[in-house]
């Protein structure tokens, strides 16, 4: 178990999909690849995450196309294997239905990731994160969760049951952008 000082922690990141192809002819949103931008978005953030010694212990995922590509990247990038459980209560869940999912987390894990979908990821940080002056992560949040961003909050609790809206602290967010220039928005 975690723990910062006497107090269990357990620590959520959360991981928008990359950058997906609006070009591509499928028939289903849920079947939208990734475009190559996009990869290489989520390749770069898998790099850091390994630069950083930052890990996981588990993984829960949408099932959609690009999130499936955006775990095969990132996972190219961190240079281990990622195995998550494919949950299709993700695939473009509202903030609440996140954290149900977060709630039923198994308390073996310490460290979840849970990869999916906006406007939910950036909601649920929104939520679970109180609005403090002078929170600049959390401001960056609130004005855009941009593809392949990843985000970690702490939660000071021993069960995942216990996590509650405005009880994490936004230990990390980390924008492509923030990591090559070339990965941030397209100049119109």
């Amino acid at each position: 178990m975690q723990r910062e000082g006497d107090r269990a922690v357990k620590k959520l990141m959360l991981l928008r999909h990359a950058k997906s192809g609006w070009d591509d002819p499928v028939s289903r949103d849920f079947d939208r690849p990734l475009n190559t931008k996009g990869q290489r978005a989520a390749h770069r953030v898998g790099q850091y995450l390994r630069e950083h010694r930052i890990g996981f212990d588990h993984v829960v995922a949408s099932p959609a196309v690009r999130v499936v590509e955006t775990l095969e990247h990132l996972a190219e990038g961190t240079g281990e294997t990622i195995a998550p459980i494919w949950d299709k209560r993700i695939y473009l869940a509202s903030a609440v239905s996140l954290l149900d999912v977060i709630q039923d987390a198994d308390d073996r894990y310490d460290s979840l990731l849970l990869v999916g979908h906006n406007p939910g990821l950036e909601d649920l940080v929104l939520m679970m994160v109180p609005d403090k002056p002078g929170d600049e992560a959390r401001d960056q949040v609130e004005e855009k969760f941009p593809t392949a961003s990843i985000a970690e909050i702490s939660f000071p609790v021993d069960h995942w049951e216990d996590v509650r809206p405005n009880g994490g602290t936004l230990s990390l967010f980390v924008r492509p952008r923030d990591l090559d220039p070339e990965l941030g928005p397209d100049r119109g």
